[in-house]
């Protein structure tokens, strides 16, 4: 619980700031008087602010956001509220935010996600360049998990293990990363596996359908031979005297073919002693211990104990680095995919494609940080990335409390040559607000739904 809370803190602190931080830097580039730069909504924390030159800087009582305060000549009410009430400071008349351009008052607005985004390209552009791109090299299915199978993907339990996928939407594909990228990225109607022989299987599966389209990217599994990568000191293997590049033949007597094998029998085997048939350099050995136990996530999102050695599996991967400028290239692929598929997400869910259920607020979030940052600090990072994708996209949405809204308003001034009214942005900007207070309410209690069914089910 711990490492949840602090690993959300950590994720929204620095997401928010960094948004922020794009809003004043661009603003103290233009030249607009900032009166306050603030983590959180509404009035300060008088013990968590100070201020330097002409701005304060504070962290501010409602923790779901942030905003820079600029000096206007009209206070609208509602954004007044959230920015902790009118400031009285005298500000020169030219340093006001209305006093400014148009285009430069739109890059203001707009520096904000560009932070967002530009976060995210560079931490997938560092990953890449510290782990290079780790490619499993194998197109053969391993098995298919029938519960994860969406409607529309059923002719998935069609394909055999062993059988080999050579293409996604006619496009040949070598690598497992590939199958997987084209499944959940192709932006065609539907998708047709090509598998060796020339049989194809065709998945009725819109192109918005982003969770179903991700389900069938987990329902398929690779093939992957039952062989011990590393052994988890202490652990049931340890103590069976299992060793790295052993090969499990059997368990309790059935033989495994694939690493699933394993998976599969040990799931039951709770606490209990096993017989272990394994081959080595110096031929077969047979040897046991009593198992070990673990709380895994199943299929359904929720947590069930299962039995486990304490192996991990060796797969066929294959580590290539990358140039500086390839893993430049590697993470703004990445930034790319990612806003492509937040965006048919929100698409999907404007279309009633993407279930309401689906959405997730910071309970969700926090739970995800922490089974990242439990994973290592890569994961981690990555996972900040997606969200700071998700962050700059939805604040594009042109709702008038958020940046996209704000732009909307900007742009009918260029075209008008002349502001909207303060009272119709004041209503449009309070319709706004209650647009995000109640997806917010929604979101929240989704989270509290997931929380209550993992209690019931544990």
């Amino acid at each position: 619980m711990l490492i949840t809370i602090l690993s959300l803190l950590v994720v929204l602190g620095v997401l928010i700031f960094i948004h922020e931080a794009g809003h004043f830097i661009a603003a103290k580039w233009a030249g607009i008087y900032v009166h306050r730069f603030s983590l959180g909504l509404g009035s300060p924390v008088k013990a968590l602010t100070f201020r330097r030159g002409e701005t304060e800087y504070s962290v501010s009582w409602l923790p779901l956001g942030g905003y820079v305060k600029m000096a206007s000549r009209e206070e609208e009410a509602t954004s007044a509220a959230l920015e902790g009430g009118p400031e009285q400071a005298d500000v020169p008349p030219d340093r006001v935010f209305e006093a400014k351009p148009v285009w430069k008052r739109m890059v203001v607005i707009l520096a904000g996600v560009t932070m967002n985004f530009l976060f995210a390209y560079l931490v997938y552009s560092g990953l890449a360049l510290s782990g290079g791109e780790r490619i499993e090299v194998e197109t053969r299915l391993g098995r298919v998990v029938p519960e994860l199978v969406p409607p529309g993907g059923e002719a998935l339990t069609t394909i055999q293990p062993g059988e080999r996928i050579v293409s996604v939407n006619g496009e040949p594909v070598e690598s497992w990363n590939g199958i997987v990228e084209a499944m959940q990225n192709t932006g065609d109607a539907g998708i047709v596996l090509g598998l060796e022989g020339g049989r194809e299987i065709a998945l009725d599966v819109h192109v918005d359908a982003m969770r179903e389209r991700l389900l069938i990217s987990q329902a398929i599994q690779p093939w992957r031979l039952p062989v011990v990568d590393s052994v988890v000191p202490g652990s049931a293997a340890e103590r069976a005297g299992l060793q790295a590049g052993d090969t499990l033949l059997a368990v309790d007597g059935r033989p495994m073919t694939q690493w699933y094998d394993l998976l599969d029998v040990m799931r039951d085997k709770r606490l209990e002693p096993v017989r272990l048939s394994v081959g080595r350099a110096g031929g077969r050995i047979e040897t046991g211990a009593v198992t070990d136990t673990m709380s895994v996530p199943d299929t359904a999102g929720l947590t069930r104990t299962v039995g486990i050695l304490g192996v991990t599996n060796r797969l066929n991967v294959r580590v290539e680095p990358y140039s500086f400028a390839g893993a430049l290239g590697a993470g703004w692929r990445q930034t790319v995919d990612a806003s492509k598929q937040i965006g048919r997400t929100v698409r999907g869910l404007l279309s009633g494609r993407v279930a309401g259920r689906e959405l997730g607020g910071p309970i969700l979030i926090g739970q995800l940080a922490g089974q990242t940052a439990r994973m290592g600090l890569e994961p981690f990072l990555a996972f900040m990335a997606l969200i700071s994708v998700n962050l700059a996209i939805l604040n594009l949405l042109p709702i008038p409390v958020l940046d996209g809204g704000q732009f909307l308003f900007l742009l009918a001034e260029g075209v008008l040559r002349r502001p909207l009214s303060l009272k119709v942005r004041e209503r449009l900007t309070a319709v706004g607000l209650i647009l995000i207070v109640m997806l917010m309410v929604f979101a929240f209690s989704n989270d509290i739904r997931r929380v209550i069914e993992a209690w019931g089910q544990g």
